[in-house]
C-alpha cells in the first residue's frame, strides 16, 4: 500500500505510521510540525516538512495512492480559542484543500479523517450515556477546534456524495500514552503549547513531585484510548469502514479525572492531586464513547487497560525526560520572552 499520513509526525500520527511500516506501507509524511517534532517520525517513513495547505505539496501527491489518513489539526479546544484564525489555516482549510487534491485520485481506496468525539457528545456534568455515532451535534460548541472537526466532517460527506471520495470519520476520543511530548512544535502563544492533553502532563507533574491540578475538582470523565489501540482503530476504518460512514474509537470505559490523577501518583510514587476552579469555557463535563458499531463493524475493540497504557506512558516518559524537558524549556523561554 502506497500510504499518506498528514499529520504523520504528531503523537498519533507516529503511532500510525509505526503500525503502517510494519505491516510493510510505503508511507508519506506531510508535517509542518506546528505541533511535533520531526524526531516523532519513524525511520522508513517519507516526510515532506511542509503544510499540506501548500498547493506545490499538494499537486505532488501520487496520482497512485491508496490510502490516506488526514489527522491534520490544530491542537487543541484551548490554542484555538486564543488564535480562532490560526485554527481556521490548520485544522479546517487543511482539510478542504486535502479533499479536494484527494477527489482527483481513480485508485485512492480510503480516506480516514480524524474527527472529535467532544464535538458530538452531550454537554453535560449529569451521569454520561455512551455517546453514539448517531447523536446529534450541538449548533453551540466551546472552541473554534470542536467548529473545525464538525465542519470536515460535513466536507468529507460533501465530497463522498458529490465527487465519490471514499472517506471515513474516525471519532477520537481521549488518546494517550507513549509518544506524546510536551511542548512538541512552535510556539504558538498560550501555555497550551506546552500543557496540551491532560495525561501527558499529570504524568510529567507526577514525576517531578508537582501537584497535579484537578479543574472542578476532577469530577469530570472522559475516555481515555490507548495510542496503540487508536492506530489499530485507525487501520480497521481504512481496511473496513463504509465510505461516508462514521465511527467512534473509542475503549468505552468512563474515567474521572480524578480517578485519572490519582493512579497516575500510585504509579510514579510521587506527587499529589490539587483541587482547581472549572474551565469557564468548558461544558462537556461528563462523557464516553459507545463502541457496538465500531465492533460489529470494524471489528475493533480497544486492548490496553487504562491502568497498564499509563504504566507504559510512564516508562516512556521517564525514558525521553531529556527530550521532553528540553521541549518545554524552549517555550518557557519564548513564553518569558513574551511576557
Amino acid at each position: 500500500m502506497r500510504t499518506l499520513v498528514a499529520g504523520g509526525a504528531g503523537f498519533v500520527g507516529s503511532n500510525l505510521v509505526r503500525a503502517l511500516l510494519e505491516r510493510g506501507d510505503e508511507v508519506i509524511v506531510v508535517d509542518n510540525l506546528l505541533s511535533a517534532e520531526r524526531e516523532n517520525v519513524p525511520e522508513g517513513a517519507q516526510l515532506i516538512e511542509a503544510s499540506i495547505n501548500d498547493d506545490d505539496v499538494l499537486a505532488a501527491i501520487p496520482d497512485d495512492l491508496d490510502l490516506a489518513f488526514n489527522l491534520v489539526t490544530y491542537h487543541g479546544n484551548q490554542s484555538s480559542m486564543a488564535d480562532p484564525l490560526a485554527d481556521h489555516e490548520h485544522n479546517l482549510l487543511t482539510s478542504l484543500k486535502l479533499f479536494m487534491r484527494l477527489s482527483e485520485l481513480p485508485a485512492l481506496q480510503k480516506v480516514v479523517y480524524a474527527s472529535a468525539g467532544c464535538t458530538v457528545a452531550e454537554k453535560t456534568f449529569e451521569s454520561a450515556s455512551a455517546t453514539q455515532e448517531d447523536a446529534s451535534i450541538s449548533l453551540y460548541l466551546d472552541s473554534p477546534y470542536q467548529i473545525s472537526k464538525v465542519v470536515g466532517e460535513l466536507y468529507g460527506n460533501y465530497f463522498w456524495m458529490r465527487e465519490g471520495l471514499p472517506i471515513v470519520k474516525a471519532r477520537f476520543q481521549n488518546v494517550y500514552g507513549p509518544g506524546e511530548v510536551l511542548g512538541a512544535g512552535r510556539w504558538r502563544g498560550t501555555v497550551n503549547t506546552v500543557w496540551r492533553n491532560v495525561t501527558p502532563t499529570f504524568v510529567w507533574k507526577a514525576l517531578h513531585g508537582e501537584a497535579l491540578p484537578l479543574d472542578n475538582g476532577g469530577i469530570a470523565t472522559r475516555d481515555f484510548i490507548y495510542a496503540g489501540d487508536m492506530a489499530r482503530g485507525l487501520i480497521a476504518c481504512a481496511e473496513r469502514g463504509a465510505p461516508g460512514g462514521v465511527y467512534n474509537l473509542a475503549s468505552g470505559v468512563e474515567t474521572s479525572i480524578r480517578d485519572l490523577a490519582e493512579t497516575i501518583v500510585e504509579i510514579v510514587g510521587d506527587g499529589s492531586v490539587e483541587v482547581a476552579p472549572a474551565r469557564d469555557w468548558d461544558r462537556s463535563g461528563k462523557r464516553f464513547g459507545a463502541t457496538e458499531k465500531s465492533e460489529r463493524e470494524l471489528g475493533f475493540r480497544a486492548q490496553v487497560a487504562l491502568r497498564e497504557g499509563l504504566e507504559r506512558q510512564v516508562a516512556w516518559t521517564r525514558a525521553n525526560e531529556d527530550f521532553i524537558a528540553a521541549c518545554i524549556a524552549r517555550h518557557d523561554a519564548q513564553m518569558a520572552a513574551a511576557s
